[in-house]
């Protein structure tokens, strides 16, 4: 299950210590012109050592093209592509060669494997989500030739979160702070809470808050291919995710009367008057701004003494060592927009193909 997608397709490889992480783009449409410069900035707001407030590893993040692509555009071709890691300190993680660390995947990976890659989590790692930010640039390309744009931001961090929705923000503001998000004041709120929680050894999760829109209507399938269902398939994937709501979400527990969105006529084109489904209404989207919010959890490796147990079972207390997010929230929103623009195009392939 390495592979993502129907018609648009990622297949990802690699492991945080390997020599690479990639993959193979299959599926994507020919004639796309593949911005460089975009893509890449896409990969820089991903990458570690960005800001004050993440993990202090240097890493360029260069992605290589190596098919796929020719005078500057997509071919229809298979799309392979791979990104070199530079900076592994793996002797950081020797010490937990045998030690089941609380809340990774450890335990799991060895017991359906027989085997695991102990330095930096190996495919577990979180740096295996490099290769659904260069699809998600690429399918993004695409998307904004048809009107389609997909926004995220940092809605929450702890207990410090905005409380309004997302048309009272200025989401262009969002890369304008560390924590990305867009307003400054909750910002800058966000950042000291991080910074009082690093200083202590420990990690903090959150929400981020993506925004689609110009979605076509029409796009997800009746029963089993539901959009949001397929969103949500794709935003819990992600690692760390822990929860994912669209439209009202769990704030349901009102009236019909106060949540059915009642259409209208204007000048002949037929819309909705409030947007309480989140866009989407029988898993089908209406044309209506799709939004979501996925709930991180705080990054598990913290610097603290916790009790474990190692792989014979005897119980010991670690700490880790080494250079890690004290929250993961700033870096997860490139990666919440990619997953969100795969899935997008994806049923707008599909929707050609039915049609």
């Amino acid at each position: 299950m390495n592979t993502f997608g129907n018609i648009f397709r990622l297949t990802s490889f690699g492991e945080s210590h390997g020599e690479a992480v990639g993959g193979i783009i299959d599926g994507c449409p020919p004639g796309i012109e593949i911005d460089m410069e975009f893509i890449q900035s896409e990969l820089n707001r991903r990458r570690p050592g960005q800001s004050r407030i993440t993990t202090p590893r240097v890493e360029g993040d260069k992605v290589i093209f190596l098919s796929g692509i020719f005078e500057g555009k997509t071919t229809g071709m298979p799309i392979g592509f791979m990104i070199k890691n530079e900076n592994q300190r793996s002797s950081d993680y020797d010490h937990l060669k045998d030690v089941y660390r609380p809340s990774h995947a450890d335990y799991t990976y060895q017991q359906k494997y027989g085997i695991r890659d102990y330095r930096g989590s190996g495919r577990s790692s979180a740096r295996e989500t490099i290769a659904r930010v260069v699809a998600g640039a690429v399918a993004k390309l695409y998307l904004k030739q048809i009107g389609v744009s997909v926004s995220a931001y940092t809605s929450q961090i702890g207990d410090i979160k905005l409380e309004n929705d997302y048309k009272k923000y200025d989401l262009s503001k969002t890369e304008e702070t560390p924590v990305r998000c867009p307003d400054a004041e909750k910002a800058e709120q966000m950042i000291e809470l991080i910074k009082q929680v690093q200083y202590k050894g420990d990690t903090i999760g959150g929400v981020v808050t993506c925004v689609i829109q110009g979605t076509p209507v029409g796009l997800g399938e009746p029963v089993f291919g539901k959009l949001h269902a397929a969103l949500g398939a794709a935003m819990l994937g992600i690692n760390a995710v822990k929860g994912f709501e669209y439209g009202h979400g769990f704030d349901v527990s009102k009236r019909g009367s106060e949540l059915n969105d009642s259409f209208s006529n204007d000048n002949g084109k037929i819309s909705t008057r409030t947007n309480h489904s989140g866009g989407i209404q029988a898993g089908i989207s209406n044309g209506q701004d799709i939004y979501f919010r996925v709930a991180f959890k705080p990054v598990s490796t913290i610097l603290m003494d916790q009790q474990t147990v190692d792989v014979k079972g005897k119980n010991i207390t670690i700490k880790a060592q080494g250079r890690h997010d004290a929250c993961v929230l700033p870096r997860a929103v490139p990666i919440v927009e990619a997953m969100a623009a795969m899935v997008i195009l994806d049923y707008y392939l599909l929707s050609k193909t039915n049609g």
